[in-house]
């Protein structure tokens, strides 16, 4: 394939220079299918699972008979060729090499276009090269790639299988577990033993594949350039022994000036993908029959649209995230849109509708957490209502079943991909350690935000009795909450929360707004004057000294009141303009080097919550002070892993979590900005 006469410059250019994130995504789709690079040059370390643990991906290249590693550290000896930049984009990561006179750029393309369901959903993610030569000479050039079979299950000692077929002529490598126990494995460090790996090309990129030993295949074409005359077929064996692959090789032939471009995608095909409350669901792409052959086939004939649409989408909202937020914004969404999206997981219920299921990632494990949820939200509510529908949806019907017993909200559905009923705390059985303002304040939100997504509350009316049964529970218990646990479990138990307390101030309102929409203007006047009462009594009980307490019977403390925002969101105007005003000018005077404490007890912070703090601000210099640590943070910690979103504003070490969906509580400014939210029109998605 032919391009233009020089790569592309990136408009993004300005905003993404010299940035290096904590952790890189490769390979993005879902809980189990996600592979980072955790190094400032993708040479200089093996790619790993998001978990940590090895899942090699190596690919190099061969310029005038000599060869280079382009990623991954093998083979030993063979030198790395100069990288010169990486850049996390929403849909694409890219990195670019220079030396041996051609410059290389190296893209890993997943598309989650939230306009596409039936794109985004799809587990699969393509690498390109593209390759011209810088001095003005033609350079004979071959590329190499394989993918290790160990993406296929959770231990490397586990026994894999390899294949191959064509598929329209295309050739296709395949690689699963032996066992193939599909859904019986399930945990927080955990990656899947079932379903299929697949590398595959397209017959028009005239490469040769390979069922092979990585390391032998890697040797040989350092050596020679050449392929295996025959396959690997010496299988099942531990995908740790000779290390079974799957590869390809692709000659150039003569690169000039012009690009010469090659590409292949590793897919996925996991069969079943969650369990809930007891029936097996399939993935949101084989909900009308598909099966892998449909998605490679339909994934390589819609390569070349899909490479456009990515680029227009990236482009699009990373324009829009810098009016929105500033540059430093826009580089902090950008690392977040894929690593939020790939923690959770799209599948169709029996009847079509459609479920997104979150991994509550190194933390416990659990699925669909509705304080996971909450801070993911912001994304979902800005891209597609269709979305946060699907990750609200699973949680209702469980609550309305008859196992949950309890007048407040669940916190989870189980342990990923198990949604078969709450594990956190007494799950189903007792009111120990469970979070019942949080959670039911957090859903009593949420179903408000669909509503002023959709302009509606049709989504609303088929859950009312549960709704209004969980208004009259914090009517009783949401504005000095009792000794119990909030989203920020991690602190402990907290009695007279003053930011619980916020929240649940806030779903009344959330509640009254829901009763206008369906007609009930009795209701909606009583839970509204409540509201009212409440944050007239809030104000009083929690302020000290320009700034509130962390709790209300707690002199001398202070906290982020993150919660504080669904006053912009949902047009609510609970509290007095003073109150945010004076809180952000507060912040400011409370930061670190890398940003502002969760509140005066630790100085460790979440990254989402201070995000959503900072969106209080009127002014955008006052967003942008508060924003600024935070890339700074991203840009310097010493914990290579993908973004968490707790960490200690002090060191920047990491305290725990990574990898998780609530970074995409990042959104949070665009979700608040009436421009972006008309700009991509989510009720529609």
């Amino acid at each position: 394939m032919l391009g233009l006469l020089a790569l592309p410059i990136m408009a993004q250019d300005d905003a993404f220079r010299g940035f290096r994130p904590p952790a890189v995504p490769l390979i993005a789709c879902d809980p189990y299918f996600s592979v980072w690079s955790a190094a400032d040059r993708l040479t200089d370390a093996v790619t790993t699972h998001w978990t940590g643990k090895p899942q090699p991906l190596n690919s190099l290249i061969r310029v005038d008979g000599k060869a280079y590693r382009l990623m991954g550290r093998q083979p030993g000896g063979t030198p790395a060729l100069a990288q010169s930049s990486v850049r996390v984009l929403p849909t694409r990561t890219v990195y670019e090499f220079a030396g041996a006179g051609v410059k290389v750029r190296l893209t890993f393309m997943t598309p989650m276009l939230p306009d596409d369901l039936d794109v985004l959903a799809r587990p699969v993610t393509y690498i390109a090269w593209d390759v011209n030569s810088t001095d003005g000479a033609q350079h004979r050039v071959a590329l190499f790639f394989d993918a290790a079979a160990s993406l296929a299950v959770n231990d490397p000692a586990q026994e894999v299988t390899m294949g191959r077929y064509r598929e329209d002529g295309n050739e296709v490598l395949r690689a699963g577990s032996k066992e193939q126990k599909v859904l019986q494995r399930w945990g927080d460090d955990v990656r899947i033993d079932w379903g299929f790996l697949y590398v595959a090309a397209p017959q028009s990129e005239n490469g040769r594949a390979a069922l092979t030993i990585a390391r032998a295949a890697e040797s040989a074409f350092v050596s020679s350039g050449t392929a295996p005359a025959n396959d690997d077929l010496e299988t099942p064996r531990p995908a740790s022994q000779n290390t079974p692959a799957l590869a390809w090789w692709f000659d150039l032939g003569s690169v000039g000036n012009e690009i010469a471009s090659r590409y292949l995608l590793v897919a996925y095909d996991d069969w079943y993908s969650v369990e809930y409350l007891f029936r097996k669901l399939r993935p949101w792409w084989r909900r009308n029959g598909a099966g892998a052959a449909d998605l490679i086939r339909e994934s390589l004939a819609g390569y070349a649209s899909l490479k456009t649409r990515c680029e227009k989408f990236d482009a699009q909202l990373i324009a829009d995230a810098k009016r929105s937020g500033g540059d430093k914004y826009a580089v902090l969404v950008s690392l977040a849109y894929r690593q939020s999206l790939a923690a959770q997981k799209l599948v169709a219920d029996i009847d079509g509708t459609p479920y997104l299921f979150p991994k509550e990632n190194f933390s416990n494990g659990c699925i669909a957490t509705v304080d996971v949820i909450y801070p993911q939200s912001p994304q979902l509510m800005l891209f597609s209502g269709t979305l946060l529908k699907a990750s609200l949806t699973p949680i209702l019907e469980y609550a309305r079943s008859g196992r949950w017993k309890f007048p407040f909200a669940p916190h989870d559905l189980g342990t990923y991909p198990l949604a078969n009923g709450q594990v956190y705390g007494g799950g189903e059985r007792t009111e120990e350690d469970q979070m019942p303002v949080e959670e039911t304040a957090n859903l009593l939100l949420l179903v408000s935000a669909v509503a002023k997504i959709e302009g509606n509350a049709a989504y609303a009316e088929k859950y009312w009795p549960l709704l209004e049964k969980w208004a009259h529970y914090l009517s009783e218990k949401g504005f000095d909450p009792e000794n119990q646990l909030c989203t920020d479990d991690f602190a402990g138990h907290l009695a007279h929360n003053a930011n619980l307390s916020i929240k649940a101030i806030e779903g009344l309102a959330a509640y009254s707004q829901l009763c206008e929409r369906t007609k009930r203007s009795a209701d909606a006047k009583v839970f509204r004057d409540q509201a009212d009462r409440f944050a007239s009594r809030w104000t009083q009980m929690a302020s000290e000294d320009r700034h509130s307490r962390l709790a209300f019977d707690s002199p001398g403390t202070w906290s982020q009141k993150y919660n504080l925002v669904w006053d912009k969101i949902l047009d609510l105007h609970l509290f007095p303009a003073s109150l945010a005003r004076d809180e952000v000018a507060f912040y400011e005077s409370r930061q670190n080097q890398y940003g502002l404490p969760l509140d005066s007890r630790k100085t460790y912070t979440k990254l989402d919550w201070t995000l959503w703090a900072a969106t209080l601000a009127e002014s955008q210099k006052d967003f942008e002070t508060l924003v600024a640590p935070l890339y700074k943070w991203a840009n310097e910690t010493a914990s290579r892993v993908p973004l968490t979103d707790w960490f200690d504003t002090v060191s920047g070490k990491q305290e725990g979590f990574q990898a998780r969906s609530v970074v995409g509580g990042l959104f949070i400014k665009m979700a608040a900005d009436k421009e972006s939210l008309a700009r991509w029109d989510s009720g529609k998605h």
